[in-house]
């Protein structure tokens, strides 16, 4: 009884301790669950989604360093420029399809104390509907650097619906103008009306472009075609202006010819002609009896995966005004 007393007394005696270490006592948290990065395969390659969402985006881009040669520049004959872009692609699936957000955003540099950042493109796509700065159908041309088929600037605010199935496109658009060139004593703010069909099949591609530039009150109408042939592609293009406009302003017509040749897996020759019909614009008017033409080729190499070297010599002669020669070299790295 006294052994059996003495022992209830030590548990007693040491219970508050036993109790005061439990209180105190450190117990290891649980790890927090880590979200990694999940690969996003609905859109194509590339894409990752951004965590906590069911959004995808797509990071992609690249630099460049290019030696241009011609008579371009007030104190030299030639001039080196480095570019770099990247672009942010984002995608997410809603009841009215997939919604595209798109932001390009490019710095190119003359030297280190002469650089100009700005964006190329931004804006949203749904539904066949487009909206925001982006280039229009103008932009597209032969693969080759002789056409000029476009006159600049290309990329504009916009407001586009364009309807698409496989190997077909037709659309149409409402472009802000604002800063091309004016014949008529107009301010800024101009609107341009544009639309395009295409489509591909069996090697054969094509593109056929309107535009009406309102406050110039001209319009120009452009087609474009490429076909497989043996070694290479074949390509065409010709182009109307009825007046000088923001669409269309080198001359009154034109007409490219060039033929892609694909001499190995990673060098393509390109070379390129083209004529136009009252070169040149005087006034509010093309110059009449004025003709010009264009001759020049293009070499494409892939040096490495994602690593491209391309040279490109022009030479235009109008009937009336000098000669002019010109050309560059470019090494772009793709990310």
């Amino acid at each position: 009884m006294k052994f059996k007393f003495v022992l209830l007394g030590s548990i007693a005696a040491f219970a508050p301790i036993s109790g005061a270490l439990a209180a105190n006592a450190v117990v290891s948290a649980e790890p927090e669950a880590v979200e990694y990065v999940r690969v996003c395969d609905a859109f194509g390659t590339g894409y990752f989604y951004i965590p906590g969402t069911e959004t995808c985006l797509k990071i992609e881009g690249y630099v460049r360093f290019q030696v241009n040669g011609g008579p371009t520049d007030v104190s030299s004959d030639w001039d080196a420029i480095t570019r770099g872009q990247v672009q942010f692609t984002a995608k997410s699936d809603t009841e009215y399809g997939p919604l595209t957000g798109v932001m390009v955003l490019q710095t190119n540099a003359d030297n280190a104390n002469s650089q100009v950042a700005k964006l190329d493109s931004a804006y949203l796509d749904i539904a066949g509907i487009r909206a925001g700065l982006f280039y229009s159908w103008w932009d597209a041309g032969l693969s080759g650097e002789t056409d000029d088929l476009a006159s600049g600037p290309t990329l504009h605010n916009s407001l586009r619906y364009q309807y698409e199935v496989d190997g077909f496109f037709a659309g149409v658009s409402v472009d802000e103008l604002e800063d091309s060139k004016y014949y008529n004593g107009n301010s800024a703010n101009n609107i341009g009306v544009a639309g395009g069909i295409g489509g591909k099949a069996d090697g054969f591609t094509y593109q056929v472009t309107a535009g009406y530039d309102t406050d110039n009150e001209e319009g120009a109408l452009r087609a474009l075609g490429t076909v497989a042939i043996g070694p290479g592609t074949f390509g065409l293009g010709a182009v109307y202006a009825s007046g000088p406009n923001a669409y269309y302003n080198a001359a009154e017509w034109a007409v490219a010819a060039e033929f892609a040749i694909k001499a190995t897996d990673k060098l393509k020759i390109t070379p390129g002609v083209q004529y136009y019909g009252n070169y040149g614009v005087s006034g509010a008017e093309f110059v009449d009896n004025n003709d010009a033409w264009k001759a020049g080729v293009t070499i494409d190499y892939q040096i490495a995966e994602n690593l491209y070297a391309k040279a490109s010599v022009q030479h235009l002669k109008p009937n009336t005004g000098a000669d002019v020669t010109s050309g560059y070299f470019r090494l772009q790295r793709a990310f």
